[in-house]
């Protein structure tokens, strides 16, 4: 049983990272309170002290509860009564084993941003640390809260399109298209290895639309050839991919992530096809799922709309016509975890149906991103996930 189990009320949540200028922080806290089910108590916003205060009072975090460096945090609310049940890592990646190890050996859960890691072998040794842990691991690869996503799962796993042919998944974003500024506080930390990893685009944005083809499909992949380019001026990490995948019992695909693409904010794209039909969903209008049965005419499905089933029913908030995006779809992933961390203080199971990301579709989203560059490495040679 938890040591959490007597506790009642909303989960108390720290966050690492996400201080002042952090994007990812904020779209982390939203997400956590929409459903009422998380509050956020305590943290170590900043690497920087000053930062730190001043990010955490502008939430309104107690002073007592502001803390200047994580493992301090850790230490102190691993012994407190009162003291937090989950952490939110939202440092820049080089940062999330070493955060994520403190908290996991005080039984604190961890809610991690992705990608797991910064290289293969921090997320080797993460996973091997998080043995035997008492505490929960989930990875907010958030586009699989997509209701529609959901439905599209639960169609492929019912049969509704027979045996998988082909894949098709892309991620074009612009924002690299061009020098960005001096001040741009998410470009510089992205385009030094030593916090982003080697991968940058495939990193950031290829690992989302990797997890998100596995999420949908559950196929395996067998082996990938990948062409990695960085056509930005100056720029140390990949921002284009160009990859060939092949799954396990035949099914080909191709997965392109870039993000020196313009006329591209954030084309997340998945297409499915298989012997009875296909299946495709776009983030950037993530109501809608096409489906087209084999010889039939092209039948659109919308949230809340006939024909969607219980899967993308339970996480849907509002009525139908009424659009729910990425920020719900990020807070689904938080329901979710929430649910398992509430059965978790009893010891019992989570509810039928909850899923989100684990720690082992990060090492799998490490494995992808490291055989990506050995592959482009090898001049675009076949390489297998090891």
């Amino acid at each position: 049983m938890s040591k959490f189990a007597r506790r009642e009320g909303p989960i108390r949540l720290g966050m690492v990272g996400g201080g002042a200028g952090a994007f990812i922080g904020a779209v982390h806290r939203i997400a956590a309170r929409m459903d009422g089910k998380f509050q956020v108590v305590a943290g170590a916003l900043s690497s920087t002290p000053e930062k730190a205060r001043e990010s955490g009072r502008a939430i309104g975090l107690p002073e007592d509860r502001i803390y200047s460096d994580f493992t301090s945090m850790a230490q102190r609310e691993g012994r407190l009564g009162d003291g937090i049940e989950a952490v939110a890592i939202v440092t820049p990646n080089h940062m999330h084993a070493p955060v994520a190890r403190e908290f996991l050996k005080r039984g604190i859960h961890v809610i991690c941003d992705k990608p797991l890691t910064a290289t293969l072998g921090e997320a080797k040794k993460l996973v091997k640390a998080a043995e035997g842990a008492e505490a929960l691991f989930v990875l907010t690869h958030n586009y699989t809260g997509y209701p529609m996503v959901r439905q599209a799962k639960a169609m492929i796993d019912a049969g509704a399109l027979g045996r998988i042919r082909v894949v098709q998944v892309e991620y074009p974003q612009d924002w690299l298209a061009a020098p960005a500024a001096a001040d741009n506080k998410q470009a510089e930390w992205r385009n030094d290895p030593e916090r982003s990893g080697m991968g940058g685009a495939t990193g950031d944005i290829g690992t989302h639309a990797w997890n998100l083809a596995r999420f949908v499909t559950g196929l395996e992949l067998e082996s990938l050839a990948c062409d990695l380019d960085s056509f930005g001026e100056g720029r140390r990490t990949d921002d284009n991919a160009h990859v060939m995948l092949r799954f396990a019992g035949g099914a080909k695909g191709m997965l392109w992530c870039s993000q020196v693409a313009p006329g591209h904010e954030n084309g997340l794209r998945l297409r499915v096809y298989g012997e009875k039909g296909g299946l495709e969903w776009a983030q950037e209008n993530p109501t809608n799922l096409w489906f087209t049965p084999l010889g039939e005419p092209k039948r659109l499905l919308t949230r809340r709309g006939p024909g969607m089933g219980p899967e993308a029913e339970r996480l849907t908030r509002t009525p139908a016509g009424h659009p729910e995006g990425f920020l719900e779809a990020f807070a689904n992933i938080y329901a979710e975890a929430a649910e398992a961390i509430i059965a978790h203080r009893s010891g019992s199971e989570a509810p039928a149906g909850v899923t989100f990301p684990t720690l082992q579709d990060g090492l799998e989203g490490m494995m992808f991103v490291d055989a990506c560059i050995r592959s482009s490495q090898k001049d675009a040679a076949w390489v297998s996930l090891k």
